[in-house]
This record gives structure tokens, C-alpha cells and sequence, in this order.
């Protein structure tokens, strides 16, 4: 029998060489991805080509009639970046106040996880319910709860100083001071905020290995110099995470805010930017300017953002 062995084919010298052939994309991912970005472009992208395009004209009460609205270019951006008392002011307020809850929401949520980790599982059983019974709660609800805890005439707590100090608090409104309305939003905020950071580190704290806290303290290492020199390092992703999360989410609050005034803050001196806005537009009639506002704020919140997306795509490529 003849055997036939079979060589490498060899292109000849001198012949052209062949480009690779490219890959077509596959069309079946994008096919099935069609319908959830005509849903995305329909329900966010135009909402927010809207307003874009309203930021740049005169846009009033009238034209919600149906009149045209008058294109006026920059103009509301230039008047909305020129209020210094109005703008800049709530700007500041809302970003001082953001600041103050999520610096609290951090300490107390790592807190509660390091307590979680030392409990044994029944009581960690009932912390966890109780929790969730806090984050389940919605943020309406809450703030309605809590506007009755800190009531003029009625309140747990105007009841309860004035048996503890034995002076007249009935009658004492909390709301009506900025500082003190401002307090017990920050109250409510973090709150409900708590929940979620507790769970988070919680779940991030339980997978250090046991065998490197062990060696640690073998080596004299104290509580603080393992949460600082080990703990930290092992879920410092997680701790980015959520404070991103929380400056995003305490930056643009309104339901705690705007409940709070109706029942009895002073609007003016505690407006934060989301009842701004809102004021602005549907209150004064002066959607152009909300427009402009909410651009301007559109854009805070995605350089805020930006930072958690490349965060998380680093992460993701480690």
C-alpha cells in the first residue's frame, strides 16, 4: 500500500497575500436587543431630548395652551447660573446636606455590619428583619410617620422632653427652623439609607478569609488595625460603590424634602435642588428655567456617575 502524507500548503513566492477574513458581528444579540432599546429610547431618550430643547426656549404656562414657544438660546442658562441667591444657593444647601447623610449612612451602615458579624444567628435573625422593615418602607410613608414623631402639639418627642425636663415643649415646631428641619431630614434620610449599606458590607465583610483576621491578630493586631489594615483593603471596591451610590441618591432627594415642607417647613430656606426644580416648573410656571436646571444637574450627575462606570469596568477587568 501507498501511504500519502499531506504537507502544508505554501503560497508561492511572489503571490499576493491574502487578507484574513473578518468575523461578521453576530446578528441575533442585537436582534434581541432591539425591542428593550426602542422601549429605552422611547421612555428616556426623547423625555430628555425634550428637555434639552425646552431649556433653550421661553417656555411658560402659555405654551402650555398651545401657544409657540420663543427661542431664546442660552439665555435661560446664563439667568440660572448668574442667581446667586437662588441656583447657587440651594446648590450648596443640597450639596452640604448630601455630604452630612452619606458620611453618616457610611459610619452607621459599617457599624451595624461589624455588629451583624459578632451576633450569633438569632439576634442576627431580628437585626436583618429589622432592617428590612426600614428599607421596605416606603419613603412617604416614613416621612409622614416621622412628621408625626416631631409634631407641634401632638409629637412623641415634644411629649417626651417635657416630661424628661419638666419644661412646656408642646408647641415647639421643629420644622419651622432650617437647622432643625434640615436635622430631622437627615434623620429620615439616613434612616432608610442605612438598610441597604448595612446588608452591602455585611455581605462584603463575610468573605474575608477567616485564616488572614486569624493570623492578624495572632501578630497583635487590634480590632481597629484589622478593620483598617485588612478589612478596608478587602471590600474597599464595595466601600466606593456605595458611596457613589449615596452621593447620587441623596444629591438628587425629593420626596423626604417635599413632604417635610407640607407639613410644616419653610420652602424658601429649605429647598434642596429636586424641589427646586420642581417648584420652578410646576409651581412658578417657569418651565424653561426647570429646563435649564435640570441640564445643568443632568450633566453633576453623570460626572458623578462616570466615576462608579470606570470603577466598575476596572473591576471588572481585574
Amino acid at each position: 500500500m501507498s501511504s500519502t502524507t499531506l504537507e502544508p500548503r505554501t503560497e508561492r513566492p511572489g503571490a499576493p497575500v491574502r487578507p484574513p477574513k473578518k468575523r461578521r458581528p453576530p446578528i441575533l444579540p442585537w436582534t434581541l436587543l432591539v425591542p428593550s432599546l426602542v422601549v429605552l429610547g422611547v421612555l428616556v431618550g426623547y423625555p430628555l431630548v425634550r428637555l434639552v430643547v425646552m431649556s433653550f426656549q421661553k417656555y411658560e404656562r402659555a405654551q402650555l395652551m398651545g401657544q409657540p414657544a420663543e427661542w431664546v438660546g442660552f439665555d435661560n442658562y446664563v439667568q440660572v447660573l448668574t442667581d446667586v441667591d437662588g441656583f447657587w444657593t440651594v446648590l450648596l444647601r443640597s450639596f452640604l446636606f448630601m455630604v452630612a447623610c452619606v458620611v453618616l449612612t457610611m459610619v452607621l451602615g459599617t457599624l451595624i455590619a461589624l455588629l451583624m458579624m459578632r451576633l450569633g444567628k438569632g439576634f442576627r435573625l431580628l437585626v436583618s428583619v429589622g432592617l428590612l422593615l426600614a428599607w421596605a418602607m416606603p419613603a412617604l410613608a416614613a416621612t409622614i410617620v416621622w412628621g408625626w414623631i416631631f409634631d407641634t402639639q401632638y409629637g412623641v418627642i415634644n411629649n417626651l422632653l417635657t416630661a424628661i425636663t419638666g419644661d412646656n415643649w408642646m408647641g415647639h415646631s421643629w420644622l419651622l427652623n432650617p437647622l432643625q428641619f434640615f436635622l430631622i431630614a437627615t434623620l429620615i434620610i439616613v434612616w432608610g439609607a442605612v438598610p441597604f449599606v448595612a446588608f452591602t458590607m455585611y455581605a462584603g465583610l463575610t468573605q474575608i478569609p477567616g485564616e488572614v483576621l486569624e493570623a492578624a491578630q495572632l501578630d497583635g493586631a487590634g480590632p481597629v488595625q484589622r478593620f483598617r489594615l485588612i478589612m478596608i483593603p478587602y471590600v474597599r471596591s464595595i466601600i466606593t460603590v456605595l458611596i457613589v451610590l449615596s452621593i447620587i441618591w441623596d444629591l438628587r432627594v425629593f420626596t423626604q424634602i417635599y413632604a417635610l415642607q407640607g407639613v410644616g417647613g419653610d420652602r424658601d430656606k429649605t429647598n434642596t435642588i429636586g424641589v427646586y426644580i420642581y417648584q420652578m416648573g410646576m409651581a412658578q410656571g417657569h418651565y424653561g428655567l426647570a429646563g435649564a436646571i435640570s441640564v445643568i444637574f443632568v450633566f453633576i450627575m453623570l460626572g458623578i456617575s462616570f466615576y462608579y462606570v470606570r470603577q466598575t469596568v476596572r473591576e471588572e477587568e481585574l
